[in-house]
């Protein structure tokens, strides 16, 4: 029995669309954005930029063992670094911070360091 090629190409095509529309991928030029999920603040003190860049403002500073939720990673190319997109709420005083921070710090996988996502090609 087979299949021909037409009826593969469907097949493949509305697999992969049903996979993105049910994972809630979203693809972007220097992010992958995911579900959201939680973590704790791992490193020290960690700032937390207005956008995924070193050189971006600084909105805030997060410190070791607050709670935050991220949902999307960025890739710096040109600084070589992966960073964590979303909120993170501080112990000390209850305020809120959104922005991105460095993924190490971050540490969406509650282990330290962090596995990184593989460097976009």
């Amino acid at each position: 029995m087979t299949i021909s090629s037409r009826v593969r190409r469907a097949l493949t095509a509305s697999s992969i669309g049903l996979a993105v529309a049910a994972g809630g991928l979203a693809s972007a030029s220097i992010a992958q954005a995911y579900d959201t999920s939680y973590t704790t603040i791992s490193c020290k003190a960690v700032k937390v930029h207005k956008d995924p860049s070193k050189k971006s403002a600084v909105v805030g500073i997060a410190y070791r063992h607050d709670k935050g939720a991220y949902n999307q990673f960025a890739y710096k190319g040109a600084e070589k670094t992966w960073d964590t997109r979303g909120a993170v709420t501080r112990k000390s005083d209850g305020k809120k911070i959104r922005g991105y921070m460095i993924y190490d710090c971050a540490n969406p996988y509650e282990s330290n360091p962090a596995p990184k996502p593989p460097i976009p090609k």
